[in-house]
């Protein structure tokens, strides 16, 4: 069968090529084209676009890409139709998705949805969307099941999250090793900076993030480049010789880690996945901001918080985000009764995930439904 799958960031390239590789267990004649990244090409699909190309953050940036958006939702539509696939999977980039997905249904292709769009966090009336253009729905985080049947009385499935998945099957790095080929320093402990993946939020949070370092003389820190940036890009920001660098190592890195500061996102679970005591950080620009307070209704912004449902990681938003917070917060996860809380709350995190299984558990589906 024929599978057209899109997402559109790196946290999508990664479970959309576990997913793929999922599909054609499933289905040995499986024909995958997608939009994503490295990672979806290297298991198998065959790349229409780069997420590269589309990787804008934030209401203002959006705005002054909307010509280049409008470009992509029309090519994308024209490559499918050539394509005709027998079924759709979105993967959550829920803004560019649910414009296709309307299309699609109206062309009467199947549609299926895998990491729901967070209408639970802003926009919640999109469940009108939802219902009528997406024929099944497989959801990642437990709550998210009883928030569309019980609240909006559409069903969904709940397969687990992909990332238990994912880290269960990478290959631990060496620590040794790992520091001695990334040019760090043998025996200081590592604390690690998760800025992100866009342009916007890299800046903002690593300019935040270094300015903690040279209180801290007794660690080393190292950012975790993204694979959707150049390396020449984190040039400016690695002038200080305690901060070291490594792009695409992202979990070879927390693996080795004592600590970290982390851009809110799929990092944090990802972080807290690997039992790494953590701070939160967001900052957006100001109007970005103040649109996205108004419509966000929830009383945290980290996965790891959310599906807990209390203050597991210290969260610190816009103005709480700079050098004397971060400092104060850093240093009570480095010793002390906050770092053992982290790491008892962490593995009763994990057990709520569900395990693993969720790339397959959603294959299994799709192919069904195809």
């Amino acid at each position: 069968m024929k599978y057209y799958i899109i997402a559109g960031e790196a946290s999508g390239d990664l479970h959309g090529s576990n997913l793929i590789k999922a599909l054609k267990r499933k289905d040995d004649k499986a024909k995958i084209r997608c939009w994503g990244g490295d990672l979806m090409q290297a298991a198998g699909g065959v790349l229409a676009k780069h997420y590269k190309e589309m990787a804008f953050m934030g209401f203002l940036e959006v705005l002054l890409n909307l010509r280049k958006i409008t470009k992509a939702i029309a090519y994308c539509k024209t490559d499918i139709a050539e394509f005709d696939p027998d079924i759709i999977v979105f993967i959550d980039y829920s803004g560019f998705n649910l414009r296709i997905a309307k299309w699609a249904k109206r062309q009467g292709f199947k549609t299926n949805y895998y990491i729901s769009p967070q209408i639970w966090a802003s926009r919640e009336g999109r469940i009108k969307d939802i219902k009528r253009d997406i024929d099944a729905m497989y959801v990642i985080l437990p709550f998210e099941k009883e928030f569309y049947e019980k609240k909006h009385g559409f069903p969904v499935h709940f397969v687990g999250h992909p990332l238990i998945d994912a880290i269960g099957q990478h290959r631990v790095a060496d620590p040794k090793e790992f520091r001695a080929q990334n040019g760090l320093d043998p025996d200081k402990p590592i604390i690690a900076l998760l800025p992100g993946s866009r342009k916007q939020e890299v800046h903002k949070m690593l300019t935040v993030m270094l300015s903690v370092v040279d209180s801290f003389a007794g660690y080393q820190f190292v950012i975790a480049g993204a694979p959707s940036l150049d390396q020449d890009f984190y040039t400016p920001f690695l002038k200080n010789s305690n901060v070291g660098f490594v792009i695409n190592k992202t979990y070879d890195l927390l693996g080795v880690s004592y600590a970290a500061l982390v851009t809110s996102g799929t990092a944090t679970l990802e972080t807290a996945i690997f039992k790494v005591p953590q701070v939160v950080c967001y900052k957006a620009n100001w109007l970005s901001y103040h649109i996205a307070k108004r419509i966000i209704t929830l009383e945290y912004i980290s996965l790891v918080n959310l599906i807990m449902k209390k203050e597991v990681v210290k969260e610190l938003i816009q103005g709480d985000l700079n050098t004397e917070k971060l400092k104060l917060e850093l240093a009570k996860i480095l010793d002390g009764p906050a770092r053992t809380a982290q790491f008892e709350a962490y593995f009763e995190l994990e057990k709520v995930l569900g395990g693993k299984g969720a790339s397959e558990n959603a294959a299994a589906r799709i192919v069904e439904n195809a």
